[in-house]
């Protein structure tokens, strides 16, 4: 979730082809309950500037493609309250469920190159995703984990709080060590805002909506 404004290590090689039921690896480190903790990373021509993020995973359906969570911000300049939180929902890249190419959002496929091989986890994977996407690949052993995250509502403040929800993340997710990395795509806001999160030992503590005073 950045600030509103209006500014105009890589596996060797790829698993194989995909069988047509292929999922991506059960990790346990992505899993309901999971906390992570990290930074977001804003630069532009004026400044550079990063605020502190925890995010926590609410519903996870690999069958599906399917999982959600809430994003904390903190301390972000010209918000009106020192925690912002976003409920986010996400795609995983399966290429069952969905493929590399979003398709909304106002992404194009070139947006689309242009932020996946961002990741040198997806340079092996680069040259069948141009030739349809990714749909023939086989992920489920691959030891990355590619997803969309769009944060769909504010939680606990109103849409006047001084940040954005218009885009969405595009993310990687380690199944080795449950690290995250992100970039945030928006035509109207600074371009490849850095999300960088670690697995936290918090693991799944019983958090609920009702932590936050609802909006």
């Amino acid at each position: 979730m950045p600030v509103r404004v209006a500014e105009s290590s890589a596996p060797s090689q790829v698993s194989g082809t995909n069988s047509g039921n292929t999922s991506p690896p059960a990790c346990t480190l992505l899993s309901v309950g999971q906390a992570f903790s990290g930074t977001q990373n804003v630069s532009s021509l004026q400044k550079e500037e990063a605020w502190r993020v925890n995010v926590r995973i609410q519903g996870c359906d690999l069958e599906h493609g399917y999982l959600c969570g809430t994003m904390e911000a903190l301390n972000v300049p010209m918000a009106d309250t020192p925690i912002v939180v976003t409920f986010w929902e996400g795609e995983i890249v399966d290429t069952k469920n969905y493929t590399f190419y979003t398709g909304k959002w106002e992404a194009s496929p070139e947006d689309d190159k242009r932020h996946w091989t961002k990741f040198p986890s997806f340079a092996p994977l680069l040259n069948q995703v141009e030739v349809d996407g990714g749909k023939s690949l086989d992920l489920s052993n691959y030891p990355y984990i590619f997803m969309r995250w769009k944060e769909q509502y504010f939680v606990n403040v109103g849409t006047d709080c001084g940040l954005t929800i218009a885009g969405f993340y595009y993310v990687c997710f380690s199944c080795s060590d449950g690290s995250i990395n992100g970039f945030y795509y928006d035509p109207n806001s600074s371009p490849f805002q850095k999300l960088e999160l670690k697995s936290t030992n918090e693991g799944r503590s019983g958090f609920s909506f009702s932590s936050y005073e609802l909006q």
